[in-house]
């Protein structure tokens, strides 16, 4: 059995956490299910706001309270041994784990102030690397910065590692054919997408200052959600007079719902179903939980409190990879069916309202059949066609 370390502990102290939020949410629901039997409403229409009284209100607080206190407890146990451990190292299985959770709860992790965070960060060679000091991060070998930087950002629930699926990273390829340097963002996905796009744009401005030598293109390839992050970075950099926009060359998306999904779309519809009924009501508060950047994905979503429109900034090139699940050619199959999690429209940001379409030029646009949304990550085709694009430095 490995020694403990920093990390294991640090990863127990945030799961405690969210057990003990869990434990006292779901006493709550009970709590509201409960004063709903009492006041015995019709089987339609919306429960009376309120907590239950007397000696039945005085339980639930109780339960509430001493599980509440018994995670304080173990929290302020854990807390002094964390500083006695040594640093441990992650490994794949708990990034994808931290990276899921994230995902679904991102934003309440950041709230709560909860361990298991992803704060943002670029990565090189599976390594930390400081935006500030860009050298020192690659190292010795001055060929490691070359004057082509290629930024992936990932897509929801994911991280850098899921760049590399089936032994192949678009990334290291394009690196070893075209020169790129390849950087790999990774940020909790359950944050707000502008909120990370803002975050994003700030980043690269640090970059591109403390780049060891002259930048000639940047050029940023998004994955899903990752795309969207990309957008809005763009649009908070613009806002914001980043230089770093003066060396974007070109915008890649794969598989990018750009006017949203259909799964989140579906789960705000769940919502109001649930609504409709005082006794089901309780449970909206389950489906609620999704994080700040799945409801984003209802209408791909890249401002931060607004729903603005925002165009694909106009100097720089955008092309768009879609993936379908049908195995030939078929308006049916390709509008209905998508890559199983975006619709190849969306994917292609086209719109029935003019003023929403992206107009990404026909020959920027790329549609692979007969596979599905991760598939967009390993396909030689898919390479094939980001070869193509980015071969000829703008």
């Amino acid at each position: 059995m490995p020694a403990p370390t920093r990390t294991h502990l640090s990863d127990l102290r945030g799961a405690a956490r969210m057990a003990i939020d869990a434990t006292a949410g779901v006493a709550g629901i009970v709590e509201k299910m409960h004063r709903t039997i009492q006041v015995l409403p019709l089987p339609i229409g919306r429960a009376e706001p309120g907590a239950t009284r007397g000696i039945t209100g005085f339980v639930y607080r109780s339960v509430q309270g001493s599980v509440r206190l018994i995670g304080r407890g173990i929290d302020l146990g854990l807390a002094p041994v964390v500083a006695l451990l040594p640093e441990g190292e992650s490994t794949p299985v708990r990034d994808a784990f931290v990276s899921a959770v994230n995902g679904v709860f991102g934003d309440y992790l950041v709230r709560t102030g909860n361990p298991l965070a992803i704060g943002m960060g670029l990565r090189h060679r599976d390594r930390p690397l400081d935006p500030t000091d860009p050298a020192g991060a690659l190292g010795s070998a001055q060929d490691t910065a070359g004057s082509r930087i290629l930024v992936m950002v990932h897509g929801l629930c994911l991280n850098e590692r899921h760049w590399t699926r089936e032994g192949h990273d678009h990334g290291a390829a394009l690196a070893d054919e075209l020169g790129y340097t390849p950087l790999y963002l990774r940020y909790n996905t359950g944050l707000n997408i502008g909120h990370n796009g803002r975050e994003f744009a700030a980043m690269l401005e640090t970059l591109v200052s403390n780049w060891p030598r002259p930048v000639d293109e940047l050029v940023i390839l998004g994955h899903s959600m990752g795309g969207l992050v990309a957008r809005s970075a763009c649009h908070y950099g613009r806002r914001a007079g980043h230089g770093w926009l003066r060396y974007l060359r070109k915008l890649v998306f794969l598989g990018t719902p750009h006017h949203g999904s259909p799964l989140e779309r579906g789960g705000q519809r769940l919502d109001y179903v649930l609504e409709v009924s005082p006794y089901s009501a309780p449970f909206t508060r389950i489906g609620r939980m999704r994080s700040a950047g799945i409801t984003d994905l209802r209408h791909g979503t890249i401002t931060t409190g607004t729903h603005e429109v925002v165009p694909l900034p106009a100097d720089v090139k955008c092309y768009a990879a879609a993936a379908t699940l049908a195995a030939r050619r078929g308006v049916l199959a390709e509008r209905l069916v998508g890559d199983g999690l975006v619709p190849l429209n969306s994917a292609l940001g086209r719109h029935a309202q003019r003023e929403r379409s992206l107009s990404i030029p026909k020959d920027r646009q790329w549609v692979g059949h007969g596979m599905g949304h991760l598939e967009l990550l390993s396909r030689a085709e898919v390479y094939s066609q980001l070869h193509e694009w980015l071969r000829v430095a703008e």
